[in-house]
């Protein structure tokens, strides 16, 4: 479980506050206004940014003083965040060790992953040469090498049209494992409903998460008001 403890963040004139927890396994699209908090949320479960007060903990474990590495979480960011002078099969082959130096049995593991998220073809390609829905694909496939229980989406759909977002939604449901919690940040209703749940962040406050389809049949006053009801 991933648990939010009274936690704070307090930034000039910026306040976050989150005090909830996420069961194994769920699936939560984060939602709200540019600028409400939802990438300092995610921001905050990764180690980028340490809340004010107030303690984050995955399955007991107190993860608030830890360093983004030391943390059980694995991140996508829109841009796919794969290095340009690598190819896809480098890229990916970092999410087992991040020097490279791969056994042959870690060096077959990156090849059926690469198989598995549709892009075995392009194994020896530069990011630069492929195209978003491919870079897309080679930043899952690392995620899934690196076997994390946490998977961090920062809008990391949302430069895709709507025949690859669905393909990518689609691949996320059959290759993340089920016990994974995955947490993605977006701005889009139809992203958010194809998760099971919403939290809604607006102006530094973080709800608890709900089912998807009930929240938007019954929007509360703050995603009513974003979503232009």
């Amino acid at each position: 479980m991933l648990t939010f403890d009274k936690v704070r963040l307090s930034r000039d004139a910026f306040s976050l506050t989150a005090d909830l927890s996420v069961d194994r396994g769920a699936r939560i699209a984060v939602l709200g206004p540019s600028g409400g908090g939802k990438s300092t949320l995610l921001g905050l479960v990764a180690g980028f940014a340490a809340p004010t007060s107030g303690r984050v903990f995955w399955d007991g474990q107190d993860q608030t003083s830890k360093r983004p590495g030391e943390r059980p979480v694995s991140i996508v960011f829109q841009d796919s965040n794969l290095f340009p002078h690598l190819t896809i099969a480098q890229n990916v082959g970092m999410g087992i060790n991040p020097n490279l130096r791969l056994s042959r049995s870690e060096e077959a593991r990156v090849s059926e992953v690469l198989a598995e998220t549709g892009i075995a073809e392009h194994a020896t390609r530069k990011p630069g040469a492929l195209s978003g829905g491919q870079r897309a694909r080679a930043a899952l496939a690392r995620v899934l090498l690196r076997a994390r229980p946490i998977l961090l989406l920062d809008e990391a759909f949302s430069a895709l049209g709507p025949a690859l977002k669905a393909e990518m939604f689609e691949l996320l449901e059959r290759t993340i494992p089920y016990e994974t919690v995955v947490l993605m940040v977006t701005h889009d209703p139809e992203e958010a409903l194809r998760m099971r749940d919403v939290i809604v962040v607006d102006d530094g406050r973080v709800d608890p998460p709900q089912p998807a389809g009930t929240l938007f049949a019954n929007p509360p006053e703050a995603l009513a008001r974003y979503l232009g009801k």
